[in-house]
């Protein structure tokens, strides 16, 4: 006998967690395509040269890499980001610019588990490529904040910087050679604390004094509205500049919008992944902040060249399914507590099966998810346990050509077309 273990790290989803994640799936495409984008995908496998180096020194270290069996070198996808890239390079001419794209799939890192987080995981990203404008990087801002209020999610808060600002200040301290180990030391904040941070800027600069500026500029934000913050990091940086102005615009769109309240300016957002040039963005649920972020993204307008000679800049943001799920469950969220398999169980009569199928066609018609229970001669304690198991509320019998309905839950019995009415108002409210 083969011991039937998962590796660790992956995990197997059964249809009470399938069910809510496949309903959360379904209310994010509705929000992406209510905003015009396309779905595609793109294979698991690519050839290591396509992934490495993308994202980052600790990125690549997670990379699932191997020998296939025609001794190529190939790896798992690691996001779903960097073979968009290449997608794109490979596409171009079929899809056209600007494209948005959403993409929901499974990728893999080799990191430590834990809560919400694993070796195997579902982003649902979204991306514009193009467009190199406010009103792309707002859209893509503004699909955030559709889709967190389509999962009736309503306390969340959007954090959002700007790369080219803080490359800005790097330059005006005068360690712009230093900006990667910086950036990816400061991306680490929020998990090993600011006197941390500083001692590891101190160890890369050199200079305790530098090391101080940064804490400085990353905490500039703090107490202070948006607009406030942005000039402070203005002065900081050496005035006015592409990206502040950038950022100004923004502002003003999204409090056209009405949305503004959900955007606090923190320039302790860096994203520690390598190919980020602009805005910088990670979400964070007020009532739930310690499980991290849920949502991240930003702009990365080189990336794509890496793969083609045309410039094609792009923007996007990605969804953590999973850590997404966790958050929810520990909020009690309404959207998971539905996990029935169906609506209703028909029991066939014996010699009658027909009726039985007849009947659930026309319940599918009226929107019903109906299951067939397929061993008409069991006991009806087994009947009852399958559909209790499966969470279905109610179960329709017949018997002599008609047919009776029962509640699970009450043991009510209903019967006739009524009944069949109160199933599909149930359902559908």
């Amino acid at each position: 006998m083969i011991d039937p273990v998962v590796l660790k790290g992956f995990r197997d989803s059964l249809p009470k967690d399938e069910i809510p994640k496949k309903k959360i799936i379904r209310k994010l495409e509705d929000v992406f395509t209510s905003y015009g984008f396309s779905p595609i995908d793109t294979p698991v496998l690519e050839y290591t040269e396509v992934l490495l180096g993308k994202g980052g020194g600790e990125t690549d270290k997670q990379i699932f890499r191997f020998k296939d069996n025609g001794g190529r070198d190939v790896a798992m996808r690691f996001d779903l980001t960097v073979p968009f890239a290449r997608f794109m390079a490979a596409h171009h001419s079929e899809v056209g610019v600007p494209f948005k794209r959403y993409h929901i799939s499974k990728v893999w890192r080799g990191e430590n588990p834990q809560k919400g987080r694993y070796r195997e995981f579902i982003q649902c990203d979204f991306d514009i490529v193009g467009a190199d404008n406010t009103l792309s990087d707002t859209e893509i801002l503004s699909m955030m904040h559709a889709s967190f209020a389509a999962l009736g999610i309503e306390r969340f808060t959007f954090h959002i910087s700007h790369r080219g600002l803080f490359s800005l200040f790097l330059a005006e301290i005068g360690i712009e050679d230093k900006s990667i180990e910086v950036l990816r030391t400061v991306d680490k904040l929020r998990k090993i604390g600011s006197d941390e941070v500083k001692k590891i800027l101190t160890e890369i600069t050199g200079d305790a004094g530098k090391a101080d500026a940064v804490i400085s500029f990353i905490t500039a934000g703090d107490g202070k509205g948006f607009l406030e913050t942005l000039e402070t990091l203005e002065g900081l940086s050496g005035g006015e500049s592409d990206a502040s102005r950038r950022m100004r615009e923004i502002y003003s769109i999204l409090t056209s919008l009405g949305i503004e309240k959900s955007f606090v300016f923190d320039p302790s957002i860096t994203r520690g992944l390598d190919y980020y040039t602009g805005i910088v963005y990670e979400t964070f649920l007020d009532d739930l902040p310690a499980i991290g972020s849920v949502c991240s993204g930003g702009r990365y307008n080189d990336l794509a060249s890496l793969y083609m000679k045309e410039k094609t800049p792009g923007v996007g943001s990605s969804i953590g399914l999973d850590r997404l799920l966790a958050a929810l469950e520990e909020l009690g969220s309404p959207l998971l507590s539905d996990t029935a398999e169906a609506d209703i169980m028909i029991v066939p009569e014996n010699g009658k099966e027909g009726e039985a199928l007849s009947k659930a066609a026309e319940l599918r018609k009226r929107g019903l998810r109906v299951s067939v229970y397929l061993l008409p001669e069991a006991k009806m304690k087994r009947i009852y346990a399958a559909a209790e198991t499966a969470k279905i509320p109610y179960l329709m019998t017949f018997s002599d050509g008609t047919f009776s309905i029962k509640n699970l839950a009450t043991r009510e019995s209903l019967t006739g077309d009524e009944a069949i009415e109160r199933l599909i108002e149930e359902r559908v409210n």
